[in-house]
């Protein structure tokens, strides 16, 4: 597996497009949320400037460094026959879906670390009131967003349609997950259905990490919701997965 993820690491920078777009856009985006955030009318909902950008900016890292480049990795060693020859190997077929995905998935923890550090120190927010849960978010969020990039891999018959694949859950879960929108703000019924999305029960934990005011029945179904996720993808791609290329 480590010869794997190094392997795949140097194939990785050698996508420029998938590498820029990894590195890149999670770290801008936060700028430009912090914009947004600050012509929302946030009074009564507990939260700040900086409580709502800095659970986001992880977000942006688990979508863009994790899902959306993992979905390109996917598809393009399938397509290259990549996948197949591995399985006449000894790796099992889940050391060979998390070797390709270990580069994507420490280039997001690096990032994540990088923001978390950077928003806390420059939006005051602080250290975190309940740390616990932010870590526990954030290690769902890397266990579950792999698999559903797998599980997304399987609708693109090319490496050029695996970016349109990913943009249908990248974008239900910009806008729906808290990202650029907190669930505070939305009506009751439409923040109920937006707390069942995949990002949604990372975003919920990492801000009430840092916040201290969630409860454990909100903490208790965040968890719940995210390992669910985790468990139906993991479901889907063991029984769906496609390992050769679509004819």
């Amino acid at each position: 597996m480590a010869a794997l993820a190094r392997a795949e690491l140097t194939l990785l920078g050698r996508t420029k497009a998938t590498l820029a777009a990894a590195l890149f856009v999670p770290l801008a985006l936060p700028f430009s949320l912090r914009s947004t955030v600050d012509q929302m009318d946030l009074k009564g909902t507990g939260l700040s400037v900086g409580s709502v950008v800095l659970p986001s900016s992880v977000g942006f890292s688990l979508l863009f460094a994790v899902y959306s480049s993992l979905v390109s990795v996917y598809a393009a060693r399938r397509e290259e026959l990549v996948l197949k020859r591995l399985r006449t190997g000894e790796l099992r077929d889940a050391e060979i879906l998390a070797g390709a995905a270990l580069p994507s998935a420490a280039i997001g923890l690096v990032q994540c670390v990088v923001l978390t550090v950077a928003s806390a120190a420059l939006l005051d927010v602080g250290a975190p009131q309940a740390p616990l849960l932010a870590v526990l978010g954030l290690l769902l969020g890397l266990a579950m967003w792999p698999p559903l990039a797998a599980v997304t891999a399987n609708f693109s018959k090319s490496v050029e349609g695996a970016q349109v694949a990913a943009m249908p859950l990248m974008l239900v879960s910009l806008l729906g997950s808290g990202t650029f929108i907190p669930l505070e703000v939305l009506p009751d019924r439409l923040a109920s259905v937006c707390e069942l999305l995949p990002l949604t029960p990372v975003i919920t934990l990492i801000r009430g990490g840092w916040t201290g005011d969630l409860s454990a029945y909100d903490a208790l179904g965040a968890l719940g919701t995210a390992v669910a996720w985790i468990v139906l993808a993991v479901f889907a791609v063991r029984r769906w997965f496609r390992w050769e290329p679509r004819r």
